[in-house]
């Protein structure tokens, strides 16, 4: 049977009723609906128009009236009911996951390397975790009467697991290293509520910003307005490192952004509440009094321009850092503060019942059920390539992600160097798209039609990215044709995935080369999440095949072949997962193992935005 919408007439009733009741506006509000009323809008009208042809009238008639698809309103799934999807899921195909034995030296070779850059990545894990090393951790915590950030963490987040962001941030950079880039970022829960954290650690550099630090806070306030998260700052900062202060202020994503950012977190309705912890100069200022609730602790908060030693120099006049500008002053004076908290705890508890008072409707509580996959993720470890020659076929990781290993594949004889289908992560429907060798013209047009299908349904999609290193220059002119369509083809499928308004999580399972990494969702086309297995490599090129790739100058010319083993190496070293991590080219490097625990996770909070009420208005909030 055909899916029918209502006439005009009933749409425009539906539209005013659906406003009212999911936006909460009153029968006099007159503000067109915002982006995400407007998707709200859409489902109401589905459903009314689902019972409307369920047996009131038969569909000729309600067709006779003028009843049609109007292309403003995109086809979502028809069926709310989770159990039914559940029980439908089911009869999806069994992948084989078995490892054959012709796999099983290259299974085993994989699994050597992961061993060694997981050891490799725990004790990266390992120095991010002490901050900036014992010595500032017992000044931070005996001297200053302070909670270590990890401990602030406990006591704000509800007691369960949360996803920490980018933990090996700031590592190996030029200017030194800064663990952790100086502050965590993540998202976890408050009161059941999925939010972004973002807590400067100030046992780094005494809390000094870096120009990572600021790249690192950008990253989580993005994720926090493409995910529509409510955000809870944590301050506790002495400004910005003055020796790089052409690294952190002039330019448009430099420290400036984050105060923009917040403008414009506000008015899209997104909450942002502030503790101050410590101590916030010059530019750490800004962020408390930018946000929407602000609570300042005594004796440890202070907050200004200009701390004491400068007045000093200014003026002559000793003035204390209570007086210029602590907790008593921002709470009975000022008023940049909304709250006054006399320890620690008793801020982070304002917090949590500041954040209770959102309007937000409760999530569900109920646990959606979900079969395991039949084979091991342990030996996810095996499947992860060491390099391109040690691929295996990707359905193997699949079977080890997909709940009960079940996979819908689409189009599979087609194109069959990439895989696409519909699975499901610990009940959360999604689309994959999986690299399974060269990204070829057939693969990239099956890549193509599958996004946009996701698309249409609104189906989250999951990018398995292990690119090719390098693809071979053609040698004729039949070679250049077929060159030439597969670069046409690519370039559909890269406009397809830009263009797609789904969520989009990828995971660099292998290799993240060139450009047939923008095709497959890498971080320049603006994925929701990117993570990285350890044993993954980002690079324009493999060094490996760097010989062979075309050098500027006469082509007779003979190279030094010092300096082309000195180029090797370093592209070697700075195509490791960790250099890219250091630098927040992703979100993080993962274990292979808890690869389907991340995803699931992150699919869990891109859910959160059904829940949340959306206010008609289109302006921040203005402090005094």
């Amino acid at each position: 049977m055909p899916f029918l919408l209502p006439s005009p007439s009933l749409r425009a009733m539906w539209n005013t009723v659906a406003l009212r009741s999911l936006g909460r506006l009153s029968p006099n509000a007159a503000s067109p609906p915002l982006p995400r009323l407007q998707t709200l809008k859409n489902r109401v009208l589905e459903r009314k128009s689902r019972d409307l042809h369920r047996g009131k009238q038969p569909a000729h008639i309600l067709q006779d009236q003028g009843l049609e698809r109007t292309r403003d309103v995109l086809p979502c799934r028809l069926g709310s009911n989770k159990a039914k999807y559940r029980r439908w899921a089911k009869t999806y195909p069994v992948l084989d996951g078995r490892i054959l034995s012709v796999y099983r030296h290259v299974f085993e070779e994989n699994l050597r390397n992961s061993e060694a850059v997981i050891k490799r990545y725990s004790e990266l894990l390992e120095t991010v975790s002490k901050g900036g090393g014992e010595n500032a951790i017992l000044r931070h915590t005996q001297r200053n009467k302070k909670l270590f950030v990890r401990e602030r963490l406990k006591l704000l987040l509800d007691d369960e697991s949360f996803l920490e962001l980018s933990p090996l941030a700031g590592l190996n950079m030029p200017y030194g290293d800064v663990p952790a880039a100086g502050c965590l970022t993540g998202i976890g829960k408050i009161c059941g509520v999925w939010c972004v954290f973002m807590a400067n650690d100030a046992t780094v550099k005494g809390g000094t910003i870096y120009p990572i630090g600021v790249k690192k806070q950008l990253r989580a306030q993005e994720i926090a307005m493409q995910n529509r998260l409510l955000s809870v700052y944590l301050v506790d900062s002495g400004g910005a490192f003055l020796p790089l202060q052409s690294e952190l202020f002039p330019d448009k994503s430099h420290g400036g952004r984050v105060f923009y950012n917040e403008a414009i977190m506000s008015a899209m309705r997104i909450p942002q509440v502030a503790v101050v912890c410590g101590s916030c100069v010059a530019g750490g200022a800004y962020v408390p009094t930018m946000a929407e609730e602000t609570v300042i602790i005594d004796k440890i908060g202070t907050l200004f321009l200009a701390g004491p030693p400068l007045v000093k120099a200014a003026t002559g006049e000793y003035v204390s850092p209570e007086d210029l500008g602590g907790a008593k002053l921002h709470s009975e004076v000022s008023g940049c503060s909304d709250h006054f908290a006399s320890s620690e705890k008793e801020a982070y508890e304002c917090i949590r019942n500041a954040i209770s008072t959102l309007n937000y409707d409760p999530l569900p509580e109920e646990v959606i059920e979900h079969d395991s996959p039949l084979y091991s993720s342990e030996e996810l470890l095996g499947l992860a390539p060491q390099d391109y020659r040690c691929t295996l076929p990707v359905k193997l990781i699949l079977s080890r992600l997909m709940d009960g290993s079940r996979f819908q594949e689409f189009k599979a004889n087609y194109g069959t160097t990439l895989v696409t289908g519909f699975g499901h992560m610990e009940g959360h429907l999604v689309g994959i798209v999986a690299n399974n060798g060269e990204l070829s013209h057939d693969a990239s047009l099956k890549g193509s039609h599958f996004v946009q299908l996701c698309s249409q349904r609104s189906i989250p999609i999951l990018f398995l990215q292990n690119t090719a290193p390098h693809t071979a220059e053609p040698t004729s002119i039949s070679q250049a044709e077929a060159h030439s369509n597969r670069l046409k083809a690519q370039a559909s499928m890269m406009a397809a995935v830009a263009c797609a308004a789904v969520p989009k999580i990828t995971i660099v399972i292998g290799g993240c080369y060139g450009s047939e990494s923008y095709v497959m969702c890498g971080r320049s086309f603006s994925p929701n999440f990117l993570f990285l297995w350890p044993n993954a490599r980002v690079a324009l090129v493999d060094s490996r095949h760097f010989s062979t790739v075309p050098q500027a100058g006469d082509n007779d010319c003979t190279r030094d072949e010092s300096e082309l083993k000195h180029l090797k190496e370093k592209l070697e070293e700075e195509s490791s997962a960790f250099y890219s991590s250091a630098r927040l080219w992703d979100d993080g490097v993962i274990l292979p193992q808890n690869t389907r625990k991340v995803i699931a996770q992150c699919l869990e909070i891109l859910e959160q935005q059904k829940y949340q009420v959306i206010s008609p208005c289109q302006y921040p909030v203005i402090r005094m």
